[in-house]
């Protein structure tokens, strides 16, 4: 049985990252973890990737955990995602500093509906089934199905998901706020890259800065939040790509951002 991989290509600014083990329905080995947070951490570390799209290939996203495959580590109290490498879902390893933007559909089943739960934007085809089951076979989940859920879409409209371990689909993902655009079949990903690069193409610095400001207030409050602003504003405001947006807009052009 293949312990599958995750496929990554960089495309211009944009980091594609996808699930790949469709002939098993990606369902995730202790390999995937450990690639996926290697690709993670290469993309994030790559100044000229200003954005990430995660996908699954084949018909579904992801159906969760191989059990058999991971089964033995996480007995043991072994998670597969080394503390220096970027952590996708936001738990144990480094946070993140890039926008991430996932494309689902099929199936997006527990860690798959976490990690649409941590991305910035969720673009799911219509038809996408999510779920997290964990409590169905006698575990719960653990890569931010119950608190960032409860964060997205407020206690009881997660715990009524959380504990009973019922499927939503890509409609009610949307009205919970789980999902920020509902497409039709096999645009999910066109249109998921056509967001990162919307995003890539503003400026970087500024970009990653909203988005840590953002992670501060959900990770440590808005007072946090508010107390870095100040602080990082300044630095954007002298940078080489406020000037050049300044003397685009006075010369009617598109400013050319180069991440200074």
């Amino acid at each position: 049985m293949s312990d599958g991989d995750i496929d990554y290509e960089k495309r211009g600014s944009i980091g594609l990252i996808g699930f790949d083990r469709p002939d098993k329905r990606n369902a995730f080995t202790v390999r995937m973890f450990e690639r996926l947070a290697e690709v993670f951490t290469e993309a994030d570390d790559d100044d000229d990737v200003r954005a990430i799209v995660v996908y699954g290939k084949g018909r579904d996203t992801t159906t969760g955990l191989d059990l058999m495959n991971v089964g033995p580590s996480f007995r043991a109290g072994k998670v597969p995602l080394p503390a220096e490498l970027v952590d996708p879902w936001h738990v144990v390893g480094r946070l993140r500093r890039t926008p991430m933007v996932t494309a689902v559909h099929g199936r997006c089943f527990t860690l798959g509906t976490e990690i649409a739960l941590c991305s910035d934007i969720c673009v799911a085809a219509e038809g996408t089934i999510f779920g997290l089951k964990e409590v169905r076979v006698g575990i719960m989940p653990a890569g931010g199905g119950t608190f960032r859920f409860v964060q997205i879409a407020g206690y009881s409209n997660a715990m009524r998901y959380v504990l009973t371990g019922d499927e939503f689909d890509a409609a009610e993902g949307f009205r919970l706020g789980v999902v920020q655009e509902v497409v039709a079949p096999g645009t999910q990903l066109t249109r998921a890259i056509e967001l990162a690069e919307r995003i890539a193409a503003q400026a970087p610095l500024a970009v990653r800065a909203a988005l840590a400001n953002a992670q501060a207030s959900l990770l440590e409050g808005w007072k946090k939040a508010i107390a870095d602003i100040v602080p990082t504003q300044v630095p954007l405001i002298n940078s080489e790509d406020a000037m050049e947006a300044a003397m685009a807009v006075m010369q009617k052009r598109s400013p050319t951002f180069k991440g200074k």
